[in-house]
């Protein structure tokens, strides 16, 4: 019989780092989304906040830190990357964990990096620490959040992870060797 092994959705591909800028794998022990039902959504936030400490973001935001982030995933939708999320009164979760591949994209031209492939404006001006969108990076549906002055978290579907990494490679080197 054969014997499955697990792999992340990035092995083999990550880390790498170009010119300053580092885009390494991040493993969240779970993924979840999270939809309250019509009229629930305060009840489902107060429900997170006493068992992961996070709110239910409003649009375009994520709230909470590395190892309990819940971030906007569109309206009414949220995620929350971190622990396994217990039943919730009023909001229907699943289980997402292996359909995403989370990369945390960080150093000095991580904007300039991802300017060369996203179509909104990722300047921490306009895009501050915990805001989150849903786009496009090149042709390749994500969501990113800005989790620092120059860090990134995107989430992708794992089946597009290689061509993201590839994308985000490129637009690395490219911005490095202007740098140069």
């Amino acid at each position: 019989m054969v014997e499955l092994i697990a792999k992340s959705p990035c092995e083999g591909l990550l880390p790498l780092t170009v010119g300053g800028c580092s885009l390494a794998e991040v493993l969240p022990a779970a993924i979840t989304s999270i939809t309250p039902a019509r009229g629930q959504e305060k009840l489902v936030s107060a429900a997170l906040k006493k068992s992961h400490g996070v709110a239910f973001p409003a649009p375009g935001r994520a709230t909470g830190k590395d190892g309990a982030r819940c971030i906007w995933f569109g309206p009414g939708q949220a995620v929350l990357l971190g622990p396994a999320v217990a039943p919730i009164k009023g909001a229907a979760l699943s289980e997402q964990s292996d359909g995403w591949a989370v990369m945390r994209l960080s150093g000095a031209n991580a904007t300039d990096a991802l300017a060369r492939l996203v179509p909104i404006d990722l300047r921490a001006a306009t895009f501050k620490r915990g805001h989150t969108a849903r786009t496009l990076l090149f042709h390749v549906s994500v969501s990113i959040t800005r989790t620092g002055a120059n860090a990134f978290d995107i989430m992708v579907f794992r089946s597009m992870a290689a061509t993201a990494v590839h994308e985000l490679g490129v637009a690395l080197r490219s911005v490095a060797a202007q740098s140069e």
